[in-house]
């Protein structure tokens, strides 16, 4: 075989491996993805805790990366804290050297029959959720099948004596050398953009005999450094000191655990070896068929040990970690702006969970905003102030300006790559978006209606006031009902909504006849009932606002 179709034949394995790993991630993230969710937001402070949720995350996703990048969503959302997420970080490395190991079993007779497999249950079933499983199935199969092809593809050089001349420049005999391997491992990483996908061409340059067990390991170590740039290409354009930090942490955490273990290589090497023998294995260098028939299982064992080590390491260390990632960390920015804008980073589309907690912050913090000045409105019912009143058009255009740039980023994350649970998420989200402008709405009118009292000098009597009052007071019990809710999840949510809706609404008829009243009365001037009754008009609308907003709320905490 000459040159281009040995490098066509291992390129295009590489390529079926990439993309079966890739079809196995989303296909993992589209069956458990909710779950992965509640679980990583729920996660508390303990740091043992975190590192082990961060591990059977990634063990169940197969990809740190895609775990950094939800974690970067979650923390400048605010839904979880950097500490929090460091230690989470730690554990992730651990479950990624999950795909390592499974390379290692060699199944690849298993390749084609679950591709097979796989193409039917993508391809021909009706139900979403089998078509998740076939993604699963059919990703496994490539995976193994892209191995099978780079095998073959690299068949022919074992013997050639200028390709083995070029791999023995990458020779761990002395440090310069290491650091070469190392080098080549994170610079063949952040070009592929995979890690398992480099431990995985590692694995068989080495089964191959074109790369000693030490050289392997050198290789790993280095693409342990280069996975974390996915992180890092996730927060380029952002504002968001926190995401910066998430993003840093994984890379030092990496970079400084690389570090260490070069300082003790040959002994790290031995010690794998000692491990992987008393484990079972047989001699690294035993071949089959001129293959090296488990050396695969010792860069696999190597990869783990190292990052189980690195995370003990810094489990004790952790507060020295959050603050040197702190130190080097960009520091916020304030914004000159006079009313904060949502700010959405297009390296979070390809991980909609983590896409979405970042608009959930947003959400947050723009109903936390509205309900802020709905409240300041309110108390111009009693008191007049007129400067509360003349910010009114400048708060009404942040507001929609806000709604905007949430449901466009939505709609980006909804052209992309959802499964029916994320696309559900994303079809409440927009109702709720849509809601809180609507409240803006009602509060600008509130306001309006308050100026024409004001230039009229009308006066409402102390009766009308205490309707008024009362009706305001009850939305704000209502807003903060749900602000709390999407803080954190309660029980009977609900129904203690609907019970908010079920008695604004009542309000609403009693003071319609408490005015009937006061005008049969003779105590209230028809024009002002004119002005009593829009209000508490815009009030219950207001509420029923919050009760569709509390409804998209219930579904998708």
């Amino acid at each position: 075989m000459n040159l281009a179709g040995i490098l066509i034949q291992t390129l295009g394995g590489l390529g079926l491996f990439i993309l079966g790993m890739k079809m196995m991630t989303e296909g993992l993230q589209a069956t458990a993805g909710q779950k992965i969710r509640r679980i990583l937001e729920a996660i508390s402070s303990n740091r043992i805790m975190g590192c082990a949720t961060g591990a059977g995350v990634t063990a169940v996703i197969q990809s740190s990366s895609a775990t950094t990048v939800m974690l970067i969503g979650f923390v400048s959302a605010g839904i979880m804290a950097f500490e929090q997420a460091v230690g989470v970080i730690i554990g992730a490395n651990i479950g990624t050297t999950i795909t390592g190991q499974m390379i290692a079993f060699k199944l690849t007779k298993l390749a084609l029959p679950a591709i097979a497999i796989g193409v039917g249950l993508k391809y021909f079933s009706k139900k979403r959720s089998y078509r998740h499983i076939g993604d699963i199935i059919l990703g496994f199969g490539l995976l193994f099948y892209g191995m099978t092809v780079m095998k073959m593809g690299l068949s022919p050089i074992k013997s050639d004596p200028q390709f083995i001349e070029f791999f023995t420049t990458f020779s761990t005999e002395s440090f310069g050398g290491i650091l070469l391997c190392v080098f080549m491992g994170t610079i063949l990483t952040v070009v592929v953009q995979s890690s398992s996908a480099t431990v995985g061409l590692t694995m068989t340059l080495a089964a191959s005999g074109l790369l000693t067990f030490p050289t392997a390991l050198a290789l790993v170590l280095g693409e342990n450094i280069g996975t974390t740039v996915t992180a890092q290409l996730s927060t380029l354009g952002s504002n968001n000191a926190d995401a910066h930090k998430t993003a840093n942490a994984h890379t030092i955490f990496n970079v400084i655990g690389v570090g260490i273990i070069l300082m003790i290589f040959p002994w790290f090497v031995d010690f794998v070896e000692v491990i992987t023998l008393k484990l079972g294995a047989g001699s690294v260098t035993h071949t089959m068929n001129s293959e090296y028939v488990n050396v695969a299982r010792y860069i696999a064992n190597g990869h783990t040990i190292f990052n189980v080590i690195n995370a003990m390491v810094f489990l004790i260390f952790l507060p020295k970690l959050v603050q040197l990632t702190i130190l080097i960390s960009p520091k916020p920015v304030k914004s000159k702006e006079r009313y904060r804008l949502p700010e959405f980073d297009s390296g979070f589309i390809d991980s909609p969970i983590g896409a979405l907690a970042k608009v959930k912050g947003e959400i947050i913090q723009n109903i936390e905003f509205v309900h802020m000045n709905i409240k300041k409105v309110s108390t111009c019912l009693v008191i007049r102030d007129d400067d509360i009143l003349g910010e009114r058009d400048a708060i009404e255009e942040h507001i929609d300006d806000c709604q905007k740039i949430i449901i466009k980023y939505l709609t980006t994350i909804y052209q992309g790559e959802v499964n029916e649970p994320e696309a559900r998420e994303i079809s409440e989200l927009m109702r709720i978006a849509n809601n809180i402008e609507r409240l803006g709405d009602g509060m600008e009118n509130v306001s309006k209606i308050l100026e024409k009292i004001y230039e009229n000098n009308f006066t409402f009597t102390e009766s009308a006031k205490q309707d008024l009052k009362a009706i305001s007071e009850q939305l704000d019990k209502f807003l903060i009902l749900i602000i709390k809710e999407l803080h954190e999840k309660t029980e009977g949510f609900y129904q203690k909504a609907l019970a908010h809706e079920d008695l604004i609404d009542q309000m609403r008829e009693d003071m319609r006849y408490h005015h009937i009243e006061r005008l049969r009365n003779g105590k209230c001037e028809v024009d002002v009932g004119v002005f009593f009754i829009a209000l508490v008009t815009n009030y219950e609308k207001m509420g029923d606002c919050c009760y569709n907003i509390a409804t998209g709320v219930n579904r998708i905490i």
